[in-house]
């Protein structure tokens, strides 16, 4: 029997999930324990804007389990879920900013855009469904 080393594990599949996605150096795992599960927020950082948005959540038995259900979102997203593109500023600039996202809807969209901020922070000019490719 093989003893796995849930960190080396861990750090595998962190490191498959950023390869997948190109964005190497720019992604937080960000782990919370809730109600004995372990919630995985996967953040994105945009460097242009330096600003953070939340990528997707997955919710497992452990730390583990969610990147596994993590690795798998990542890997057919595109296929599930809708493309938005939501133009925004910053409270303190004036300049306008465009971001994307994957999302079932709308408000999930917005969600993501909102994740971890006070939503007086950013000013939301315009929400759009793209078109399927």
């Amino acid at each position: 029997m093989q003893i796995v080393d849930i960190h080396i594990e861990a750090a595998r599949i962190q490191q498959e999930i950023e390869e997948y996605l190109g964005i190497e150096g720019n992604l937080i795992f960000d782990y919370i324990t809730e109600a004995g599960k372990v919630k995985l927020n996967l953040i994105t950082v945009n460097k242009r804007h330096a600003q953070s948005f939340l990528f997707h959540s997955e919710v497992g038995i452990d730390k583990i389990d969610a990147l596994k259900k993590m690795l798998e979102y990542v890997q057919t997203y595109k296929e599930k879920e809708n493309s938005y593109t939501i133009q925004w500023t910053a409270k303190d600039s004036k300049e306008l900013q465009t971001s994307y996202f994957r999302a079932r809807n709308i408000y999930e969209a917005l969600d993501k855009l909102y994740y971890g901020r006070d939503m007086n922070a950013i000013t939301v000019f315009s929400v759009v469904l793209n078109p399927v490719a």
